[in-house]
């Protein structure tokens, strides 16, 4: 159960008519959408036209349950009231933050009922094919003509990600703009569940944003940490905290001590931010974890390790290695990742290809943490296509060493085959290839991240699955919150 869901996450069902052949009443809800529906929407595909009827179809609907949900949250997308044997196409839109438009479609036959179901029923073409029940998120594109290398990111996680859904005549495949939909509705994807707090920090000189469950908690508390492209990114903490953990996301690498200074941070800004969750009156401070990706897993095997002061309930990396410069700290790792740039290759598409920086794996224990010595839980996540990180033979080397140290047991590693560097929570767009700025040099360049886009979704989707019920058994088990419990999430 999440926090804060029910009632204020609804369903809502779309039909541009208004009612069925049945001539059942409107409801004031489904009023207020047609009134919507049936006039110029500039967010939706049909954006400076009017809605037509086709009379032969003027009452079939399209519903989705829940349009109101958290981002990992499954829907159900239903069509009704169409001819049997229908060739349809059911097709999303969603225009980000950045102005730029994405879209995915599905071709579908109607079932003698005249009803399609795309959790059970089966895309014959599209942007996916087969039974996907939430194809239509996860196969989401730059509509054509966008520029190369996009990458779907939420920036504001106070506001819903919101697409719209409808439903075509024929099997369509482009000019969607120039046609009039047979019925639609709009779907909220939240990362805050109603009630979550986001509270920015900036206390001890940290740039970070901490994110509370609805409730009077104690919660346990988790720091979340991201990449080498900087800046503070919040979805994934904001997401965790509607799943019952106190998240906060800290920005490392463009905070303001290094913007105003010109210094990498060292060990005591990480210790600074676990110190202040431990303190925080709505966290459990004996009960802390680290989640990073990239660069983020750097920083947290050496904490984890070497930290005197952090003492970790468990730690979770996706797509990083332990492979870094003993002595020292995030400035020493970066330039030895500097070091060995000479390593990285490039496609015919002058796209570059980063995982050869750290290999071959070095077997010197000065150029790696020694996770021997680990005394927590660790999870590593790792794509086996991953073109920017050696993450799966880092991951090898680490079961290895735990394995001879004795401490194997505290190791939970899952590798996904056809799996990229970039693994996200479940639905998020696939980018295999996308614009990256580096921290350091400023320079822009197109970076290939790996991956193939349904194996890419489906490891996104088992891997946060799993990564929750981590989370929860090493942060409650045997915690005492004064508003949750393992039994109820």
């Amino acid at each position: 159960m999440r926090h804060g869901l029910g009632s204020e996450f609804r369903g809502l069902a779309g039909c541009w008519c208004g009612a069925d052949a049945a001539g059942d009443q409107l409801t004031p809800q489904t009023h207020k959408e047609t009134r919507i529906k049936q006039k110029t929407r500039a967010r939706g595909p049909a954006a400076g036209g009017q809605f037509k009827m086709d009379e032969k179809h003027c009452c079939v609907t399209l519903s989705v349950q829940p349009s109101r949900g958290l981002v990992d949250e499954k829907f159900v997308i239903l069509v009704q009231n169409s001819f049997p044997s229908s060739l349809l196409t059911i097709y999303a839109h969603h225009q980000c933050e950045d102005g730029y438009s994405w879209h995915a479609f599905a071709h579908y036959t109607s079932d003698a009922t005249g009803a399609v179901n795309v959790s059970e029923d089966c895309s014959t073409g599209g942007t996916y094919s087969g039974v996907e029940a939430m194809g239509l998120l996860w196969s989401l594109k730059p509509v054509p003509g966008s520029k190369p290398g996009l990458r779907m990111r939420k920036k504001n996680v106070q506001a819903p990600m919101v697409v719209t859904i409808s439903v075509y005549s024929g099997h369509l495949t482009e000019g969607f703009g120039d046609q009039v939909p047979l019925a639609g509705v709009e779907v909220e994807r939240w990362y805050m569940a109603p009630g979550v707090q986001r509270i920015p920090v900036t206390e001890d000189g940290l740039t970070a944003t901490l994110f509370l469950p609805s409730g009077p908690g104690p919660f346990p508390g988790l720091l979340d940490l991201w990449g080498g492209g900087g800046q503070l990114v919040e979805y994934r903490a904001a997401l965790l905290a509607s799943h019952g953990i106190a998240s906060m996301a800290i920005d490392y690498l463009t905070c303001k001590y290094t913007m105003e200074t010109g210094k990498i941070v060292e060990q005591d800004y990480f210790e600074m931010a676990y110190k202040f969750l431990q303190k925080h009156p709505k966290v459990l401070g004996s009960r802390i974890a680290m989640l990073g990706l990239s660069l983020g897993t750097s920083v947290i095997l050496k904490m984890a390790v070497h930290s005197q002061i952090m003492k970790l309930s468990c730690a979770a990396c996706v797509s990083g290695s332990h492979v870094q410069p003993v002595d020292g700290f995030l400035k020493e790792v970066l330039d030895y990742f500097g070091k060995n740039s000479g390593n990285a290759r490039f496609t015919e598409d002058n796209e570059v290809i980063w995982r050869d920086l750290l290999l071959p794996i070095p077997t010197d224990l000065s150029l790696k943490v020694d996770v021997g010595k680990l005394q927590c839980p660790l999870m590593l996540i790792v794509g086996e296509d991953d073109q920017n990180w050696c993450a799966y033979e880092s991951a090898m080397d680490m079961k290895g060493m735990m394995e001879r140290a004795g401490n194997n047991h505290l190791l939970t590693l899952l590798s996904y085959p056809n799996a990229g560097h970039l693994i996200e929570p479940p639905y998020m767009t696939h980018a295999r290839v996308s614009h990256f700025r580096d921290v350091q040099s400023q320079q822009k360049m197109m970076v290939l991240w790996g991956g193939q886009t349904l194996e890419h979704s489906r490891a996104q989707e088992d891997a946060w699955r799993k990564l929750l019920v981590f989370l929860r058994k090493n942060l409650y088990s045997g915690a005492k919150s004064g508003s949750l419990s393992l039994s109820n999430l």
